[in-house]
């Protein structure tokens, strides 16, 4: 026997509760209210009738009424009456059309979570750098702690691999007055990354760089998986290129040119700040922010 955890109609009055007819049978719990929330785009809902979850994409009207068309994790689309019967995170909610843009205003957190500075132009370029192993960690790096580095001064740049660390803190030359903080993925006892990153280390005057990492076989790992509609990141099997099994995993495009970049693109854009992160790489972003801008 199955069990519908929403029942028969989860927005549905409770018995007796008020004039016209009651759906459902009468042994149900009172149902919880459903809050208005605005169908903004990239907001993952779930239709409560059809049991289809996805992603916001756009609102539009459609024979004279409101309508919202969502995007599932697999690429494709259905669209829905604007309204009341969708869940969100295990609550029932009305969607309802997006507010207007108002007029803009400095918001008062950042994407990272810290307090805005209001009229500061950026700060000219400190000596000191944050290296990032390629351009999806320096795109999600920009996306939630860009702010910050501007009023601070630091530019993050492309290692382009920790293969290539040594070579770089050689041409760099780091000082006590110009550090390097490196993030390096999948940062794990036993790695190679591991391994490379302690030699490189042994090549530089002590304190001059931090090197930091997360556990993730890449960086796509840091975005939650709920931002996809997914309770976790697929395993991707010892051989199988890391980017192409999960793609194939997903059900997205996974060949020709570009299609990892569109994929991360993707991804990317349901990220709205730090609380869309794992912990894990959130620490170890702020602990190199603090690194190369102290003293």
């Amino acid at each position: 026997m199955s069990f519908d955890r929403y029942g028969p109609d989860v927005l549905a009055p409770a018995a007796g509760a008020g004039p016209g007819p009651v759906r459902g049978s009468a042994h149900h719990r009172p149902r919880p209210s459903s809050r208005p929330v605005p169908a903004e785009r990239g907001l993952v809902v779930e239709d409560v009738e059809s049991g289809w979850v996805g992603a916001v994409v756009r609102v539009e009207k459609s024979g004279g009424m409101h309508v919202v068309v969502l995007e599932d994790r697999r690429g494709r689309t259905r669209t829905f009456s604007l309204g009341p019967g969708f869940w969100l995170d295990g609550a029932p909610v009305e969607l309802v059309p997006p507010t207007a843009p108002a007029a803009p205003r400095a918001p008062a957190r950042t994407a990272s979570g810290s307090r805005a500075v209001v009229g500061q132009r950026a700060r000219v370029a400190r000596g000191s750098r944050i290296w990032v192993e390629g351009k999806h960690d320096a795109e999600l790096v920009e996306k939630v702690w860009g702010d910050d580095l501007r009023v601070e001064g630091v530019v993050v740049e492309l290692l382009d691999g920790v293969d290539n660390l040594a070579d770089a803190l050689a041409d760099f030359a780091p000082t006590p007055e110009r550090r390097v903080g490196v993030l390096v993925d999948h940062l794990v006892p036993g790695s190679k990354e591991r391994r490379l990153a302690d030699e490189a280390l042994r090549t530089v005057p002590r304190g001059t760089v931090l090197v930091l990492g997360h556990p993730y076989v890449d960086v796509w790992q840091a975005v939650r998986p709920q931002r996809i509609g997914l309770d976790a990141w697929p395993v991707i099997a010892r051989g199988t290129e890391w980017k192409l099994g999960i793609l194939r995993e997903l059900g997205w495009p996974a060949d020709g040119p570009g299609a990892t970049g569109r994929a991360w693109q993707r991804i990317l854009g349901t990220v709205r700040s730090y609380a869309d992160l794992e912990p894990s790489l959130l620490g170890r972003v702020e602990e190199l922010i603090d690194f190369v801008t102290a003293g």
